[in-house]
């Protein structure tokens, strides 16, 4: 039998091909610690990724555990106290890790956190509940105008993503509404609904995950969400504004390179299974791919334009 180069190199890469598998998979099972209470994006994406992992490596399983507290900082200050075996994975969040160290309020630095791949980004959003008397933006700003301060809106943590788009909110339209932090979305979520608090600055994921419960007003993104057909971009309303929160996962430093570099491989193989593409679709997540080997530029180029954005907004040392 008698085949070209070409038919022998495809031959070859599918023999292969188990093997590179075999090799990305972990040994043992995984332990996936989460900065954030069950129920938000977070545990969200977490869950995604436990699935498809167990279709690529079945003899594994991913435990998920819960460390929350100080809007993710608890987990983040003792994720160095973990074993360094390429087992323990942690849950990491863009700008939280950069605005808490800046803050001075938590007991570890953006440099003591050790990512190793950033998965998906989520745009902002700003959220009513479903019985809000606030139809538009424009209600809900004319509505904020008239009694300054009256206005609650909800968040995920101090010092966090939610807590810069709620500043940022109150200085892009001369308003002045108070910020109410929530150990994460799972506990926000309810207070919204339950219309505890007149809304929420939250993410694109929130709005769509329970678009029968709140009503989105408007949307960080360039364009409209496809899932948010109706819904306005801040752009559109007058202010250039296109940002959200970045989620990765981050290892203990004393992790060697080369399980960080295993365990970056395979989110991005993850990331790169058609089920995760559509769970993230279904769930208004912009996947991302960024490893190991980009990670030194993508991390000085985030703590550079955070750092610059916790001074405008306030949230540096006082």
């Amino acid at each position: 039998m008698k085949y070209g180069i070409s038919k022998w190199i495809g031959i070859l890469a599918l023999a292969a091909a188990p093997a590179v598998m075999a090799q990305a998979c972990p040994e043992k099972n995984v332990l996936y610690w989460q900065a954030f209470p069950p129920g938000g994006e977070s545990d969200l994406s977490a869950r995604h990724q436990q699935v498809v992992l167990k279709k690529k490596c079945p003899a594994i399983d991913t435990i998920i555990q819960y460390k929350a507290g100080a809007g993710g900082a608890l987990m983040w200050t003792q994720m160095n106290s973990l074993p360094g075996d390429g087992l323990n994975i942690v849950g990491v969040n863009l700008p939280h890790i950069v605005f808490q160290p800046i803050e001075g309020e938590v007991q570890y630095k953006t440099s003591d956190v050790t990512p190793v791949f950033w998965y998906h980004f989520t745009p902002d959003a700003l959220v009513v509940p479903e019985n809000s008397p606030h139809k538009t933006f424009q209600d809900f700003i004319a509505a904020a105008k008239k009694e300054p301060g009256k206005m609650n809106l909800g968040g995920s943590g101090r010092n966090s993503a939610n807590h810069a788009s709620h500043e940022r909110l109150n200085a892009a339209f001369g308003i002045k509404s108070t910020y109410v932090p929530y150990k994460g979305t799972g506990d926000m979520s309810l207070a919204v609904v339950s219309s505890q608090i007149d809304g929420a600055v939250t993410y694109t994921a929130f709005a769509i995950n329970n678009k029968s419960k709140v009503r989105a007003l408007a949307v960080a993104m360039e364009k409209r969400h496809p899932l948010l057909p109706d819904v306005p971009t801040f752009r559109e309303l007058g202010v250039d504004w296109v940002d959200g929160a970045y989620r990765g996962i981050g290892m203990p430093k004393s992790t060697p390179a080369a399980e960080r570099k295993r365990m970056s491989d395979l989110f991005a193989q993850l990331n790169n299974d058609p089920e995760m593409k559509e769970l993230a679709a279904k769930s208004g997540f912009e996947l991302i791919n960024v490893g190991v080997d980009q990670m030194d530029a993508f991390m000085k180029d985030k703590t550079k334009l955070y750092t610059e954005g916790a001074k405008m907004l306030g949230l540096g040392k006082k």
